[in-house]
């Protein structure tokens, strides 16, 4: 082919495959990546290097202006998440999954010996005063975390999160995404309930004094 001939129509054909390639690679990698962590049914499997091991030191101002009887609601912080089991439950008034379990939430704080908790996520305090005002506040106190910082300190992903905290201040058990009644009956309450009866020492344990370990604790059973 001289200098001056086009290139033919097979030629160009070819070289528009070529270019295709990489955007056919990306496009079916991120589906893979998509169907793994999301559409392959369980988010929740994400793992989280927290488990088993103290709640991270922090401490979250009061959600301004909330309200429960005519009194304030708190904010909260690690000191908090002791004597007794807690859930930590991470929300934002734009979040769509956590406006479908919020009614959850809500008969979840009427059990007895459970605690909920909310970090008030990246969000604006007129929405999230006006998403509690409509749905109900299942929340004994309300950390307003504007920057994200707290919450990446949790390792969250994403919103909704749902952590189950033990009296002694670990974290034994986290959710990622919303919750919904199957997986109350079939993940959380058993978690629940494994934390009341296990009663980790992660703290004791991390510092290798938890019946003369060095290393983590061991669970029951296990």
């Amino acid at each position: 082919m001289s200098e001056n001939e086009a290139p033919s129509e097979q030629t160009r054909s070819r070289s528009r495959t070529w270019m295709l390639i990489p955007l056919v690679l990306f496009a079916a990698l991120s589906g893979l990546f998509y169907e793994r962590l999301i559409v392959g049914g369980n988010p929740a499997a994400v793992p989280s290097p927290l488990i088993d091991k103290p709640v991270p030191e922090f401490s979250l101002p009061a959600l301004k202006d909330l309200t429960a009887s005519g009194e304030a609601v708190p904010g909260f912080s690690e000191a908090d998440l002791k004597g007794s089991i807690s859930l930590v439950n991470i929300w934002a008034s734009w979040c769509l999954p956590c406006r479908d379990e919020h009614p959850i939430l809500m008969d979840l704080a009427k059990r007895d010996g459970i605690r909920i908790y909310g970090i008030n996520y990246k969000d604006k305090t007129e929405n999230a005063l006006r998403f509690l005002d409509g749905l109900g506040n299942p929340y004994a106190g309300v950390g307003a975390d504007e920057s994200g910082r707290v919450s990446i300190d949790w390792g969250v992903y994403g919103v909704p999160e749902t952590f189950v905290v033990n009296g002694n201040g670990c974290i034994t058990y986290k959710h990622v995404g919303p919750l919904n009644e199957d997986l109350i009956a079939r993940k959380l309450l058993p978690a629940i309930e494994l934390a009341q009866t296990t009663k980790i020492d992660c703290r004791a344990a991390a510092e290798g004094k938890l019946s003369g370990l060095t290393g983590a604790a061991e669970r029951p059973g296990s």
